[in-house]
Formats: C-alpha cells, sequence, structure tokens
C-alpha cells in the first residue's frame, strides 16, 4: 500500500495527494512490486534501497549512496499470536532523497507512523525532512517506553496469578515477556548507535533545535535502554525463583508419595509371611487375623512416626 502526504503551506495541515512531487511524504507499507517500481522511477533511487527494511531480519543502520540516505531502525510492535500477546520488534526505513523526498517503509502499522499519519505530532511538516526524521527517532524511544510500561504491568499480573494457583499458561507467559525484553533490548542498543551517529553530524545538517530534539531521543532511547535491563532482571530472578518453587514441590511430592509406599508396604509384608505354608505363630488362634491385624497397624504407626520424626510426611 502507498500512501503520499503533503503539508499545505497555507494551512500547515496535512493533506493525502496522488502526486509525487518535492516536498512530499511517501509512506510504503508493504508496497507491491509495482508499488516499488512506480516510485523508484519516478524519484530516480534503487529498488534496493525500499526492499532492504522489508526484510524482518534487518539490522538497524544508515546507509548512503549518491543523493540518498537510509536510515534503518527499530520500531516496536505488539502482535497477538494464538490468544497470546506477544511485544517485538521490526525494521523500518526512512529514506531522504536530496532535500526533496522523504519516503517511510515498513512491513506492518505500527504506532511510530500511524502518529503522524493521524497528525498527532506538533510541528510536523512533510517538507522538513531532517526535523521529520528526528521526530520518528523520538517518537519511537517514546514508545519503547510504553511498551516497556505494559509489559511491567502484564509481569505483575502474571505473577499474581502464579502465586494463586500456580499453571504452565503463565509461567510460558513469563517466558514469552523474557523473550521480548531481550529483543527489545537488542533493538534499543541498535537503534542508539544509529543516533549517535546522526548526532556526531555526518549524516545530516542540523540546527541547533534539530539536535536538541535529537538528543531527547537518545535521553529517552537509553532510558528505555536501563528500565528494560531492569524489567529483563527482575523477570530473569523471578523465574529461577519459580523454577526453585516447582522443584521443590517436585521434591515434596515424591518424598510423601515414597513415605507411602512405605507405609502400605508393611501390612503387605506381614500378610505375605503368615500366608506362607509354614507353621506360623497365632494360626491355630480363634483370633489370629485381629491379632495379625493389630500387629500391621502397631508397627505401620511405628513406622508413621518415625516417618514424620524425619519430615517425611
Amino acid at each position: 500500500m502507498i500512501k503520499i502526504y503533503n503539508t499545505n503551506i497555507e494551512t500547515d495541515k496535512l493533506e493525502e495527494t496522488n502526486e509525487i512531487k518535492k516536498g512530499v511524504w511517501i509512506n510504503l507499507l508493504n508496497p507491491s512490486d509495482s508499488e516499488i517500481k512506480r516510485v523508484c522511477s519516478e524519484i530516480n533511487i534503487e529498488e534496493d534501497f525500499i526492499r532492504y527494511p522489508l526484510d524482518y531480519d534487518e539490522q538497524a543502520r544508515i546507509d548512503v549512496e549518491d543523493d540518498a540516505i537510509l536510515f534503518v531502525i527499530d520500531v516496536p510492535i505488539i502482535e497477538d499470536i494464538k490468544d497470546d500477546t506477544t511485544y517485538t520488534t521490526m525494521p523500518l526505513g526512512v529514506i531522504i532523497i536530496r532535500d526533496d523526498y522523504f519516503i517511510t517503509v515498513s512491513l506492518k502499522r505500527n504506532k511510530v507512523i500511524d502518529a503522524f499519519e493521524k497528525s498527532r505530532v506538533k510541528n510536523f511538516y512533510t517538507y522538513k525532512k531532517t526535523r521529520f526524521l528526528l521526530q520518528i527517532l523520538y517518537l519511537n524511544s517514546a514508545c519503547y517506553l510504553d511498551n516497556l510500561k505494559k509489559i511491567n504491568k502484564e509481569q505483575e499480573a502474571t505473577v499474581f496469578l502464579l502465586q494463586q494457583s500456580m499453571k504452565n499458561r503463565d509461567l510460558i507467559q513469563l517466558l514469552n515477556l523474557q523473550n521480548s525484553l531481550i529483543y527489545i533490548t537488542t533493538s534499543l542498543k541498535s537503534n542508539e548507535i544509529v543516533m549517535e551517529k546522526t548526532l556526531r553530524g555526518k549524516v545530516l545538517k542540523m540546527y541547533e533545535e534539530d539536535e536538541d530534539i535529537l538528543e531527547d531521543a537518545i535521553i529517552e532511547n537509553r532510558q528505555a535502554i536501563e528500565m528494560s535491563k531492569t524489567y529483563s532482571d527482575i523477570l530473569t530472578s523471578t523465574m529461577d525463583a519459580y523454577s526453585s518453587i516447582i522443584s521443590n514441590n517436585l521434591n515434596g511430592v515424591m518424598k510423601f508419595l515414597t513415605s507411602l509406599t512405605i507405609l502400605i508396604s508393611v501390612p503387605t509384608l506381614i500378610a505375605s509371611i503368615w500366608g506362607m505354608n509354614v507353621e506360623l505363630p497365632f494360626e491355630a488362634s480363634e483370633h489370629g487375623f485381629a491379632i495379625l491385624v493389630g500387629i500391621s497397624v502397631a508397627v505401620a504407626m511405628i513406622a508413621f512416626i518415625w516417618l514424620k520424626k524425619k519430615d517425611m510426611l
């Protein structure tokens, strides 16, 4: 899907258009081959520049070729897989063509681009290419922080459920959250490298106001990295604690079953002995059965008391 936007200079409002001209923002969402060829032919760039961000495994980086600059950053997304919420990341490509065109490329919808499409970002103009890029970087860092807060709330809710009743589903949910934090931390570190390189001024020419926006984005990103590390450490310790609890509960069950087996085997052993075809005490007594039952109960009680003292029951 391709959408073209342009900021009306007179009204400062974002308007959608069908014409690719200087100053427009071209947003490509999982574009088809025909859409890619159209954009590349009209603005004269290589198709690879647009196809790179469409690779789910593409790393965050900056690529400069002739008059085109490609920024690939990782943006946070939320996916619903089999009724489970998964927090992950995907590449977002930002291409600046000379001082004429601004292109964004992504595989799926994301909060960052949605915010610009719905005009939720202040002082946003399609013709201010550098500021547009820096606003994307800042909003992206803010979205990471928002997702991390959601992860923390889900973690707390899952731990509460585990305290009530330990279920495999809740443990798997904690594991999924732990994996999400690993992906997020890795993406945040990659984005930091891209922003630091941009700040050094070797890629884009920036004014003082632009540098302030980028510095704020870097601060937000670093805060997200620290928050992600903290939540990851907490989650790891929680998983380790529940692993120990599960192991301890299993040991308790095995110990109880072993003790129960010992108690059951006592009457069985006595009954087996008196069932032999040899002369044994009480075989001629009319109260022999009651006596054997009493002996079995007495020996079982002695075994029970001994096991209790050894904390086996």
